[in-house]
């Protein structure tokens, strides 16, 4: 516990950093913006071009890696759906607010991912976590999007849009490259590695301040079943979920904690965006990212205790 809390610490303190930046109002709001593009379509696609590219996948188990997080992620998908009726009726909880408690249990945040399997299973936790992104973010987005559509009360986004939001996604297209050049056994002129690894080495700590630079504390209201239900089925069952089905599929060693650290980390940011656009409750969406950043400093070192 201990060892694995000093491998998260500095993890912590930074996005703690990214907070206290923001509010001392070093950098403002849309000079955030420009750092957040900074860091989602230029730090961390060569972050992830250059592991991909470089990453020797015959040394990890990326097919069982992958079924245990698609299984994961369905088999809590599945159960939310059906629990759906129940949930309106003990707590009162519209489905608007449903999207966020969906959004909120199932959405993941690559960033503070790929800093986390960075500092506790270093450079092929890295290659480990991009694969896991190929397996996961296509299906996020897509279910993301089916729910908000049948649940709240925004404007669906045409099938184009949703192919076109995917197939323009600076990780999975960074990852394709990534994989092509791996596949071809192209290496990369030694200039341009050297480019890219001073881009990798900014990509981490930049993104991770971003994190906290988005933590909105004072958006938080009285605590309520919606508000629980969104920020504690994430931190609680999935990586449960996704110890027993990786078990299940053979995943052992650090590809166990690299999935252990996919499903518990906090919800991504976007979720508030897709929330906004599409008529979910942004505000709740907000909340629960807040309260599970904060609680991550907590549940992300119990649930690496399952692999150990």
């Amino acid at each position: 516990m201990l060892t694995t809390l000093a491998a998260l610490m500095p993890v912590i303190l930074v996005i703690a950093s990214g907070y206290l930046i923001a509010r001392t109002g070093l950098i403002t709001g849309e000079q955030w913006r420009g750092v957040e593009r900074l860091a989602y379509y230029v730090l961390f696609p060569a972050v992830l071009f250059r592991t991909i590219s470089q990453a020797d996948f015959a040394s990890f188990p990326t097919l069982n890696m992958g079924g245990a997080l698609l299984a994961s992620i369905l088999s809590m998908a599945l159960l939310l759906l059906l629990a759906r009726t129940t949930i309106e009726r003990a707590w009162g909880i519209a489905a608007p607010r449903f999207t966020s408690i969906f959004q909120g249990t199932l959405r993941w945040n690559a960033m503070i991912a790929l800093a986390i399997a960075d500092n506790v299973v270093g450079e092929t936790g890295l290659a480990m976590l991009a694969v896991a992104m190929v397996f996961m973010i296509p299906l996020l987005n897509f279910a993301s999007i089916l729910v908000l559509s049948h649940y709240a009360s925004g404007t669906s986004p045409s099938g184009a849009k949703i192919l076109k939001d995917l197939f323009t996604n600076p990780f999975i297209l960074s990852i394709g490259a990534g994989g092509i050049m791996n596949a071809g056994g192209i290496s990369l002129p030694f200039v341009v590695d050297d480019t890219l690894e001073i881009f990798s080495r900014a990509a981490l700590p930049i993104g991770i301040i971003c994190v906290g630079a988005g933590l909105d504390l004072g958006s938080l209201r009285r605590p309520g079943p919606a508000l629980a239900l969104g920020t504690f089925l994430r931190p609680i069952f999935m990586p449960l979920l996704a110890f027993g089905f990786a078990s299940l599929f053979g995943v052992t060693g650090p590809a166990l904690v690299v999935v252990i650290i996919a499903s518990s980390v906090p919800c991504a940011s976007n979720s508030y965006l897709l929330a906004r656009q599409m008529g979910g409750d942004a505000k709740l969406m907000a909340e629960i990212i807040t309260l599970q950043t904060l609680a991550a400093t907590l549940t992300i070192p119990l649930a690496l205790l399952l692999v150990t």
